[in-house]
């Protein structure tokens, strides 16, 4: 087998079709609908979903795109769905998508910004004056549970209030 080098290649070209593959099987035929997210529904809409599948119908016209979202927001995307619906098949160049179906997941599994691989905050702790001014305060208090309860509010005050 012969090698033809032609010098330094983009990213996007060694990955293309590995890309492609792995968007197939999702339905996306179109990667720019992943990848141009929140160009194609604009900013806000972004914010609310994303694409997860697209399903085609048995005779392949009128697909059906599945967009998650979390429940507090299916209402508000529930009443763009027509203007998401023309958006997404301008990308197409025809009426690709019939159908959008919403599917809800709670907030803490959603992420607000896929492409944003943000690593989560460490836990902050007290210092050891801060910790005794949080047990000091609450020391008076006789019932266990509500003085664990304040303690745990009064620490979660404090690391707020800090300034790093």
């Amino acid at each position: 087998m012969a090698y033809k080098s032609r010098g330094f290649m983009q990213t996007g070209g060694l990955l293309k079709a590995k890309i492609r593959t792995a968007t197939e099987s999702r339905g996306f035929a179109e990667t720019r609908l992943l990848t141009n997210w929140k160009d194609i529904a604009g900013p806000s809409t972004a914010s609310l979903c994303r694409p997860v599948k697209v399903s085609y119908g048995k005779q392949g016209f009128g697909a059906t795109l599945t967009l998650l979202t979390t429940g507090a927001n299916a209402p508000v995307l529930q009443m763009q769905l027509p203007k998401i619906l023309l958006k997404v098949n301008s990308i197409y160049g025809y009426n690709a998508i019939s159908k959008i179906k919403i599917t809800q997941t709670s907030p803490i599994d959603f992420d607000d910004d896929i492409n944003d691989l943000k690593q989560k905050p460490t836990k902050k702790i007290l210092s050891e004056k801060q910790r005794i001014h949080v047990e000091t305060s609450v020391k008076s208090v006789s019932d266990n549970k509500l003085k664990d309860a304040l303690s745990r509010l009064g620490e979660n005050i404090i690391i707020r209030n800090n300034k790093d």
